[in-house]
């Protein structure tokens, strides 16, 4: 058995598997046996929050959004700030699947299903705020272009209906192109499992999969041609999010920079999430071997180079107000540096800018604790950038006389609690469920040969198994 490598390195332990139905049985492990005592600690814990987010989210429906902290100039609050924060989170994910498949980077091969799933999870996450934050989420069937009873129609020009056409289209290709991606594991799956509920659902999920040449050769096609589509949606999704700010006229807001700011904040932070939760993965579910150092190491670089856009995107922000000669303009950026709220910004800018500038040395790249740490910081970091962006360009609007602060309620922090514990309670259960290692691109790997998904649509489709 050959190995390509520049692969080898990164899987020392699957090099020394000698056949492929072992790299079967590791992959596939997690899904075949009982939860471990970790995975309920930590499915207790999400469920915890989730049962929390949904009292928060109960309370917001009876009483209605008084329950916020939100108030006058301050309208938009922690609803939008969570919304922009997840559908981040969900950015690395396509980025990883379908654009650095399309460059041909074999080292998305060990973490790509996983941050597809995150996607996924992220988004239908950040799919709550919107509908909540109108404060009347039972007629959110008005946000659709339909015919209605009331011949009310959609404000084409208004961002926030932009928001839900590349939202929806954002989610579906990206479920399109991890179940895609899914569909030959699952045959593998179903020709392992004893279980006949679980053969039954497996069948059923992998469509009739029988590992033929006619099967691969239409599978890369499909597989090539949602990567090309998923490949603009990385770029635009956000950008047409950072338009709900953008083509306001509202100082700290009104700027022409947002659009590549946002995506190259968006990509940060979901490298950051996913790179936290892989961390902890790769040791619970025995690894290390396929979820390799190496992985984590490029995924920091990454952090390093979107880390410096941002950083670059937050100085040029304060040259552009100042070369704008804008009074308010200026006013806006002074405030956010030193006016009530400078904690949170300093706090952006530490966790955001200067932390991650660790990664330049590789020591620290390789190191697991150091890496843990530098990520939740980004975490932390992207959060408040999205608070300073909308609360502090919103607390001090043109009227001194209509000046004032934002204090969340518990109601606050509930959600924003629960959606976290949404996000990882779908993310355990896809963990117990699902392999979260594509087990046919880690074969052809091994094999020695290219990925299973040829990117030529003219491909012989041979895989073997």
């Amino acid at each position: 058995m050959s190995f390509d490598s520049t692969y080898t390195r990164e899987l020392p332990l699957v090099e020394a598997k000698k056949s492929f139905k072992e790299i079967d049985e590791v992959i596939a492990l997690p899904t075949e046996t009982k939860p471990t005592k970790g995975w309920w600690i930590a499915f207790s814990i999400s469920s915890t929050a989730l049962l929390i987010g949904a009292f928060c989210l109960s309370l917001t429906f009876y009483y209605g959004i008084g329950m916020w902290g939100n108030n006058n100039p301050v309208g938009w609050a922690f609803d939008i700030i969570n919304f922009v924060f997840w559908i981040g989170i969900g950015h690395a994910g396509t980025l990883i699947s379908a654009i650095l498949f399309l460059f041909r980077q074999k080292w998305r091969t060990g973490i790509a299903r996983f941050a597809e799933a995150m996607t996924i999870f992220a988004v239908m996450t950040a799919g709550i705020f919107p509908i909540i934050h109108t404060g009347r989420p039972w007629l959110a069937g008005y946000l659709l272009p339909l015919p209605n009873q009331n011949g009310v129609w959609v404000n084409f020009s208004s961002p926030l209906l932009w928001d839900v056409f590349a939202v929806s289209t954002y989610f579906t290709i990206s479920f399109l192109f991890w179940g895609l991606g899914l569909v030959p594991d699952l045959a593998t799956l179903r020709d392992k499992t004893t279980s006949k509920i679980k053969k039954t659902i497996y069948s059923v999920l992998s469509l009739g999969w029988t590992n033929s040449n006619r099967n691969w050769s239409n599978y890369e096609r499909a597989y090539l041609i949602l990567a090309g589509i998923s490949t603009p949606l990385v770029l635009s999704v956000h950008t047409i999010v950072s338009f709900d700010f953008a083509v306001s006229v509202l100082p700290g807001w009104h700027t022409t920079i947002f659009p590549p700011y946002f995506v190259a904040g968006a990509i940060f932070s979901g490298f950051g999430m996913v790179s936290t939760v892989l961390i902890l993965v790769r040791k619970v579910f025995n690894m290390e071997h396929i979820i390799t150092i190496g992985h984590l190491e490029k995924m920091n670089k990454i952090l390093l180079a979107t880390g410096m856009m941002v950083g670059y995107a937050y100085g040029m922000e304060f040259f552009i107000a100042w070369y704008s000669g804008n009074t308010f303009e200026q006013f806006v950026f002074i405030n956010r540096a030193f006016g009530p709220y400078a904690w949170t910004y300093w706090t952006m800018v530490s966790c955001n800018v200067i932390f991650p500038q660790l990664f330049w040395f590789k020591k620290v790249r390789r190191s697991i604790p150091i890496t843990m740490v530098l990520v939740i910081l980004v975490n932390v970091g992207m959060w408040f950038e999205r608070f300073v962006i909308i609360v502090t360009s919103l607390h001090r609007d043109f009227l001194p006389s209509s000046w004032a602060m934002y204090y969340p309620t518990l109601v606050d922090l509930g959600l924003l609690l629960g959606s976290f514990g949404f996000f990882f309670t779908f993310l355990l259960l896809f963990l117990k469920t699902l392999p979260l290692v594509s087990i046919s691109e880690i074969k052809a790997v091994v094999e020695g040969a290219q990925p299973t998904i040829h990117p030529l649509p003219g491909g012989n489709g041979q895989h073997h198994d």
